[in-house]
């Protein structure tokens, strides 16, 4: 037997892959996912030998359901549960505020007012921030000023000049007695050991998220902590698309380096509970020490009383594989299906699941003009002909696409009816909607959808808009580039 395995060793390797690639099969089978999803990934497992079982443990495995990411210990913590008592919203209040202000958005706070983490809050102020340069002053200015704690989770953060500067500003704050506790994607980010030797010595407390081997190899690899969250005192919060990392500055000094625009947005108020809920449960699973609830300590400094004056209503919409439900998704969709007038959407990658893609469509037939800015060039060149695919049939429902051409387009806004608006840090993808971490704030206030608004024309200036009549005489190889990138689409 031993021989015959020896002599026929590429057969056994066979023998032993279709038989796991069955086992495979059968939990996909079991799983009930889409079913466009669950053939797809039969077809690899039965078409790629070897290469099929490795695309599906990266990318077919679903988690959301298999509650994997340690997380109900920390909402059954007894300060966690008394602050979202104090915050959830009754069906008689929210009726009450259906009639003063939400009108026909209080569907969309009922919708994830239903997970009792997402509660809206009212007592905010919000300032949106463009670009970089404005982004680090704000956040700079208040890490200087921080009393008691400085909470931080970063998809991307580069030991670069403004990394340096950031990762300064931590080890002096930690200097002063200030707690600094830091998240960072180990795929994402490219912190050398020199900084972290330097952090440490300083005493602040950082961890790599979901760690992986040979980073740069693994790119694409799933469930990534795709959030931006800076958290200082309990009730200072940053969010949005902006990472620690050079490309963020425009700099006149290097005329050749690409423009980078984005949209980042600081709350202070009673929002920052939620931003910080949504904080300490990718805390407790990065800490391998937390083993229960006993083994964590939630300070009330954490939560602090917050007597903001402005009256900004916010909902901090937060999903990943540890949420039952596709909550920025389905908030995103229940916009869209309940906009009565115009939709306005920046997003760096338009790579919609059939849901929003649907929705997006049947707006436009249905009357409400859609506008949706997309980078000509983009950073993916993968990502860029994916999207280029669903141009057409939407272009022919009546959306407008403009191609921002000034440089690198990363802002993820929508603005609803110019009344309702979010910003975040999840782009108009597969991607963001079911696989990795993501954080949006949704803001139902007609002040900061104005300005976003105004934003948006703005960056009108450096677009040209895609004409179907024109679009549809490109050129066949790029049409192939297209349909061949969309098939990887969910990968993206």
């Amino acid at each position: 037997m031993i021989n015959w395995i020896l002599s026929n060793w590429f057969t056994s390797l066979l023998i032993i892959n279709y038989l796991v690639a069955l086992s495979a099969a059968f939990f996909l089978i079991r799983s009930n996912q889409n079913p466009r999803k669950t053939l797809s990934s039969l077809l690899f497992l039965v078409a790629l030998p070897f290469i099929g079982l490795g695309i599906y443990y990266f990318f077919g495995l679903e988690y959301r359901k298999s509650k994997i990411f340690k997380r109900k210990e920390l909402t059954a913590h007894k300060l966690i549960k008394d602050w979202n008592t104090r915050l959830y919203l009754s069906d008689e209040k929210l009726t009450e505020y259906e009639n003063d202000f939400l009108e026909e958005r209080v569907k969309l706070v009922r919708l994830l007012n239903y997970n009792q983490s997402a509660a809206l809050t009212l007592q905010n102020d919000l300032k949106v921030l463009i670009n970089g340069k404005q982004t680090f002053k704000s956040i700079f200015k208040d890490l200087d000023e921080a009393k008691d704690h400085i909470h931080l989770d970063y998809f991307i953060i580069q030991d670069d000049r403004i990394g340096s500067q950031f990762i300064d500003k931590l080890i002096a704050a930690r200097k002063r007695g200030i707690e600094v506790k830091l998240i960072y994607d180990s795929v994402g980010s490219n912190i050398s050991r020199n900084a972290k030797g330097r952090m440490k010595d300083a005493g602040i407390e950082f961890h790599a998220f979901m760690p992986v081997l040979f980073s740069n190899f693994t790119r694409k690899a799933n469930y990534r902590n795709h959030r931006k969250i800076c958290i200082v005192d309990g009730h200072i919060g940053y969010l949005g698309g902006i990472n620690i990392s050079d490309d963020y500055i425009n700099t006149k000094e290097d005329p050749s380096k690409l423009y980078w625009r984005d949209t980042h947005l600081r709350i202070e108020g009673h929002a920052v509970k939620s931003m910080q809920l949504q904080w300490l449960l990718n805390w407790y699973f990065v800490c391998d020490h937390i083993k229960n609830e006993t083994d964590l300590v939630i300070p009330d400094s954490y939560f602090p009383e917050i007597d903001e004056k402005k009256n900004k209503p916010v909902q901090i919409a937060a999903s990943g594989p540890d949420t039952d439900w596709a909550n920025i998704m389905e908030a995103i969709f229940m916009a869209i299906t309940t906009a009565e007038k115009s939709i306005k959407i920046t997003t760096p990658y338009f790579i919609p699941n059939e849901a929003i893609f649907t929705a997006l469509k049947s707006a436009a037939r249905g009357g409400v003009k859609v506008d949706i800015m997309v980078p000509k060039k983009g950073d993916s060149w993968a990502a860029r002909y994916a999207s280029r695919s669903y141009f057409r049939e939407i272009l022919e429902s009546g959306v407008k696409i403009h191609w921002y051409h000034r440089g690198m387009l990363h802002a993820k806004t929508m603005v609803v009816d110019e009344e309702f608006a979010t910003i975040g840090t999840s782009n108009m993808d597969y991607r963001s909607f079911d696989i990795n971490f993501e954080i949006n704030a949704l803001i139902f206030d007609e002040d900061i959808s104005e300005e976003l608004n105004d934003q948006f024309y703005k960056d009108l200036d450096y677009c040209e808009q895609v004409v179907i009549e024109k679009w549809v005489k490109r050129d066949k190889w790029n049409k192939m580039k297209e349909s061949f990138c969309r098939l990887w689409a969910p990968l993206l």
